[in-house]
């Protein structure tokens, strides 16, 4: 499902570039992703749309988080702090950080990935027509062994 979900944001520029599911469904089909995995997107693309509206109105400022058991179950420690650290530098809104937290446990198995969910977050951003700055970007896509320590 991640693989489909970076072709989509390398490929459309916004999800409203999409093509209707079952258009789009062939197109994934015909560049070689299985009708499982194509369905599973599909499937969580619908969801972070109903989600965005939901989140419209989250505390903004000065809000603190705290997980429930299943959330923590779902997402594990690293991911928990990589959403810590992006709400703390001021990159991810309490409303999109909400949208991260519903996708990451709609996936369904835990502990997530921290690759994963750092598509989850670039999918998040791609949905509300935002492009993460710079230095997000580089966080999100950057291997850490691969960074010069200066």
């Amino acid at each position: 499902m991640f693989e489909v979900l970076v072709y989509l944001y390398e490929n459309y520029w916004r999800p409203d570039a999409c093509p209707e599911p079952k258009q789009l469904s062939r197109k994934l089909s015909a560049v070689g992703f299985e009708p499982e995995e194509i369905q599973d997107a599909l499937r969580w693309l619908d969801g972070l749309a109903s989600t965005a509206p939901a989140c419209a109105g989250m505390p903004v400022p000065d809000s603190m988080r705290i997980y429930t058991e299943d959330e923590q179950e779902a997402l594990g420690e690293a991911c928990i702090g990589f959403i810590t650290f992006l709400d703390s530098a001021g990159v991810l809104a309490a409303p999109m950080r909400e949208m991260v937290i519903d996708r990451a446990v709609a996936v369904g198995s835990g502990p997530m990935d921290l690759e994963d969910l750092k598509i989850i977050v670039l999918m998040v951003f791609w949905s509300v027509g935002e492009e993460p700055d710079a230095l997000v970007l580089d966080e999100l896509f950057v291997d850490p062994g691969d960074r010069l320590i200066h």
